[in-house]
This record gives structure tokens, C-alpha cells and sequence, in this order.
């Protein structure tokens, strides 16, 4: 199929489907006009792409962790990296939620004053 209709099939735009096949996500075959053409599969994988930066990961992540998803609801299967990387993002989650509370606290306290 054709990036159009991978995009309409999917509800990626057409620059994000190119942005994930530049990323490594997605290969393509290149017909002799230049064209994309995306196998029957692409629509899972665009699905599952869209599901994990949904999830917050980035694409250098999802590179890693595509691989080891089953379908759109993100059960996974065991990889040796899987367990590492999504930790590793956890905290990184954590940290950020952490230093958004002492954000609250510290605007919440000069709302109430002295």
C-alpha cells in the first residue's frame, strides 16, 4: 500500500509515517517511481508505534522495544533488553513527577503566603 493510505488506515499523518521510516521504525520497498510501498503489516506496526509514544517513549526507545510488542494493547513478550529499558523510562518518569510536585508545593505555598 501507499503512505497514503498506511496514513489513512492509521490516522498518522503522512510526515509522521515518513519521520518513523526515517527513524529506523518503518522499511518501506521503493517502487522505480519512487514511491513507498508499505506491506499489510505496516498498519500493526504504525498502530503499535502510535500506542507506545502514547505511552510517552520516545522513538529511540520504541526502537528498542518494538520488537518485543505483540499488539496494540502493548503485551510484550520477554527480550533481554525489554526489562532495562522500560525501568530505565520508569524512572526517568518518576524523577519528572517528583520535580513536578515540588514545583506544586513551592507555587501552592506562595498562593497562600507567608
Amino acid at each position: 500500500m501507499r503512505i497514503g493510505e498506511l496514513s489513512d488506515r492509521t490516522g498518522a499523518s503522512v510526515r509522521s509515517l515518513r519521520h518513523y521510516e526515517a527513524s529506523g521504525l518503518l522499511s518501506p520497498q521503493r517502487l522505480g517511481n519512487g514511491y513507498r510501498e508499505f506491506p499489510e503489516q505496516a498498519v500493526q506496526t504504525v498502530t503499535r508505534i502510535r500506542a507506545l509514544l502514547a505511552a510517552g517513549l520516545s522513538l529511540a526507545v520504541i526502537r528498542e522495544v518494538l520488537p518485543c510488542v505483540q499488539n496494540t494493547d502493548l503485551a510484550v513478550e520477554s527480550c533481554d533488553s525489554l526489562t532495562r529499558v522500560l525501568r530505565c523510562e520508569l524512572d526517568k518518569i518518576d524523577a519528572r513527577a517528583d520535580e513536578l510536585h515540588r514545583a506544586r508545593t513551592a507555587i501552592s505555598a506562595m498562593l497562600t503566603g507567608p
